[in-house]
């Protein structure tokens, strides 16, 4: 649904931001991005959207920083018709500070800010709060943030997971308190592209590829039932956009796809896909865990012990999520093509001088 007040996108220039931006301005929809850098960044975040099939001429700018004071927006802001939170500092080993400062405290700010202007906020939070056994064994109380040792939290979780899951839990507490018209989307992990692939380097799943591709990969994480939950990006993207835009919306949104192959199911089809073969053996998670502490270790595999806590064997309840896509006419793409779509696109990245087509 079309609306001339614009849509405000934190994180707007970050793969999953560019490809919501573009999903909108399809539709015809003003998107207005928070930027820090206005000037140098609104050309190439429109020429990105273009490129995606969006209309990069319906994308404005206005400056903003999720770690300034009341997110240090550069003029006052138009009426809106919903906020989009997509921003968020991410990196393994992410000091809790930082964490904090950027994904908490600039979450808090989007939510005061939501509740100023009177509009909706999507707040882009992550399948593993939905994973109950996972956040009691850390610690975490759902109903009462204060009540949650949230340094203890950091030290099991590590930074990223914690700042994003402490996020979640206080804006939900401050959008309820405050009466503020909340969608909370929960992604998996993000696979590329549904038709051509494309996946941001940053992505776990890409790094997962990359680790295969250079032989790092020598046995399966986990056991047969493990699994790492996925979503193709542009439905992702879709789903967003339609809980800033649609009149009924449920208040949580489960962006994964049970269809999703275990882990080893995964990596058959990367490996097919590469023209190699596929790890056979299986890796216990408290052992690779245990190995994953050796200094430098996760460096020189390119794996980290925080990742490790999204590969699990826990099965969701997808059924409302479901029905809400099938009322907005969406549906998941075969999962299985979006990971070999993804791995070509890898392959594309990586293909030598010598060997692209004349």
């Amino acid at each position: 649904m079309k609306h001339d007040n614009p849509i405000l996108i934190t994180g707007a220039s970050g793969f999953i931001g560019r490809t919501v931006c573009a999903e909108l301005s399809r539709a015809q929809q003003p998107v207005l991005a928070m930027l820090r850098d206005p000037p140098r960044q609104l050309p190439a975040l429109r020429r990105e959207v273009d490129a995606l099939g969006g209309q990069g001429s319906l994308v404005q700018a206005i400056g903003g920083d999720l770690d300034k004071p009341d997110l240090g927006l550069s003029e006052p802001l138009p009426a809106l018709q919903a906020i989009i939170h997509l921003g968020a500092r991410f990196a393994w080993q992410l000091p809790m500070v930082e964490a904090r400062q950027t994904n908490v405290e600039g979450a808090l700010a989007v939510a005061r800010l939501a509740h100023s202007q009177r509009t909706r906020l999507v707040f882009i939070s992550g399948f593993m709060l939905e994973n109950h056994g996972h956040l009691t064994r850390l610690g975490i109380n759902l109903m009462h943030a204060n009540q949650t040792d949230w340094q203890q939290v950091y030290r099991r979780a590590g930074g990223y997971e914690a700042s994003k899951l402490e996020a979640a839990i206080r804006v939900r507490e401050y959008t309820r308190d405050h009466g503020v018209d909340m969608i909370e989307v929960q992604p998996a992990t993000v696979a590329g592209d549904s038709r051509s692939g494309q996946l941001d380097s940053q992505q776990p799943l890409y790094q997962l590829i990359d680790n295969l591709a250079r032989g790092r990969m020598a046995a399966i994480p986990g056991s047969r039932e493990h699994w790492l939950p996925l979503v193709a990006v542009d439905l992702l993207a879709a789903i967003i956009a339609r809980a800033a835009t649609s009149s009924v919306v449920p208040p949580r949104v489960l962006a994964l796809d049970r269809h999703t192959p275990t882990l080893q199911g995964m990596l058959t089809t990367v490996a097919d896909t590469l023209q190699q073969r596929p790890p056979r053996r299986f890796l216990p998670m408290a052992v690779l865990a245990a190995l994953l502490r050796i200094p430098g270790l996760p460096r020189l595999l390119n794996t980290w012990p925080e990742a490790l806590h999204f590969i699990q064997t826990t099965r969701f309840d997808t059924k409302s999520s479901d029905t809400f896509l099938a009322n907005q006419g969406l549906a998941h793409p075969p999962i299985q093509a979006v990971i070999a779509a993804s791995t070509r696109y890898y392959q594309q990245q990586h293909r030598q001088p010598d060997q692209q087509p004349a």
